[in-house]
């Protein structure tokens, strides 16, 4: 960090936000040293004066009870964040040569930029069981009541912290699926159809992106598929989230538009690699068919030998039904391996049983229902 400030002061670097990378790295060095220095204070007057007790409650009070925790926090909820735009960074020459300077440093002990960032995280964790430790050895009833009362106050700071990691983490997922997901107008989807230019304008003013902007919502598995169709197999990306099951067309960019380099397009770490590396080529995925509701889905195995015809191997079915239980949709797909296709059954299967357990005591609640489907 100190290096980067020296390189903008110095008219390099100066696009880099030091923030989004470091945070409030010095706040945190700041508390966590004058903690240090508290600590071993006590520890030098107690060796000074052997008959004296030593005094950890007031130093544990003043740091536990004030800022220490919250200014760990505040770092933490950046830490994703930081490491996504590391990422982005890393592909620049300029920023690169920085960074491996750095890394050469012998006081980073052969460690990477992100192995150092995230080092607090871990440090956090750790205070309940220095805490714990502390209360084992302590001899006097109100001391260990008091370390106690500290170490449950830290452990709800760190749950506090989980959950609000997380939702940070899937609104950076979701975000980042609303750039790379297109919704293709219904009148290019299906070419039955018809809908004049002049009234084309009405209809595009309901967006379908907004169904991806749920902070609720969760992505539970996705993955690469194929899709059987009268003559052709077709790759297709599958995204199941907690509420319905989206089948995508893989669009692929042949050509860089204007000469850009796509490897500089930030990609959430949060994502599965393979999804990275396709955003990273400047791909994205078209919706093929309206999302299925789980409570509309249907899930069916298809054994070797009824489709052996069409030499598809680990295959099952899956079948969008409307709300009078008729089959408006039928989609016959391909894993590629047998391992593959039970891990998405096997997640199908789960994500419609825990719909429909979560919705069956919410029923009189108009929101908790699936949009229906516009085809009967």
């Amino acid at each position: 960090m100190n290096t980067l400030k020296y390189l903008q002061n110095n008219e390099f670097l100066l696009d880099v936000d030091l923030w989004r990378l470091f945070a409030n790295l010095e706040e945190l060095n700041k508390i966590s040293l004058s903690f240090l220095k508290a600590f071993f204070e006590s520890v030098k007057k107690h060796i000074s004066k052997s008959a004296s007790p030593m005094d950890f409650s007031s130093v544990l009070r003043t740091f536990f009870q004030g800022d220490l925790c919250q200014t760990h926090q505040i770092y933490c909820l950046n830490y994703t964040s930081a490491i996504f735009y590391l990422e982005n960074l890393r592909q620049r020459e300029d920023f690169g040569i920085y960074l491996k300077w750095c890394e050469q440093n012998e006081q980073c002990k052969r460690l990477h930029l992100p192995e150092l960032l995230v080092a607090p995280l871990h440090r956090l964790t750790r205070y309940p069981l220095l805490l714990n430790n502390i209360w084992k050895r302590s001899t006097d009833e109100t001391e260990k009541n008091f370390i106690q009362s500290l170490k449950e106050k830290v452990e709800k700071s760190i749950r506090d912290l989980e959950g609000k990691v997380k939702w940070l983490d899937n609104f950076q997922k979701f975000r980042q699926l609303q750039e790379v997901i297109i919704w293709p107008q219904v009148w290019d989807r299906d070419k039955r159809f018809f809908v004049p230019e002049c009234l084309k304008q009405n209809l595009r003013e309901n967006s379908n992106e907004n169904i991806l902007s749920s902070v609720n919502r969760l992505l539970l598995h996705e993955g690469r598929l194929m899709l059987a169709e009268s003559t052709r197999l077709l790759d297709v990306y599958l995204f199941l989230f907690d509420d319905f099951l989206l089948i995508t067309k893989i669009k692929r960019n042949k050509k860089k538009h204007g000469g850009s380099d796509t490897s500089l397009i930030p990609v959430c770490p949060s994502l599965t690699p393979e999804l990275q590396s396709f955003i990273r080529e400047g791909g994205f995925c078209t919706v093929l068919d309206q999302p299925i509701p789980l409570d509309r889905l249907i899930l069916k195995n298809v054994e070797p030998i009824q489709v052996t015809v069409f030499s598809l191997r680990n295959a099952f079915l899956v079948q969008h039904e409307n709300r009078y239980r008729q089959c408006i949709a039928v989609f016959l797909l391909q894993a590629q391996t047998e391992t593959a296709k039970k891990a998405w059954m096997s997640q199908i299967e789960t994500a419609i049983s825990n719909y429909t357990t979560q919705h069956e005591t919410k029923k009189s609640t108009a929101f908790c229902f699936p949009v229906e489907s516009s085809e009967i």
